[in-house]
């Protein structure tokens, strides 16, 4: 029981941490990258996947680390 709970309580936890990436224009998704991970950003710009749209934000950390964060564009981003 208690191992359920946990995996709900992670499920949720990481559901709500990506939720409010859920895109926009590449400016908004970078400015929330930013604040979510508390970093500045290096770098953005949108690719294709496919048939999708893609934010790429390189973001640098306060501990120095340069991480990647990529945000699936929806029809009303475009």
């Amino acid at each position: 029981m208690k191992r359920r709970l946990a995996i709900l309580i992670t499920t949720i936890t990481l559901s709500l941490s990506v939720m409010p990436l859920l895109a926009q224009t590449l400016d908004e998704a970078a400015r929330k990258a930013a604040k979510q991970y508390d970093a500045k950003v290096l770098s953005a710009r949108t690719v294709t996947q496919g048939k999708k749209q893609v934010h790429e934000i390189k973001l640098l950390t306060k501990d120095g680390v340069v991480k990647t964060v990529r945000v699936t564009v929806n029809d009303k981003g475009r």
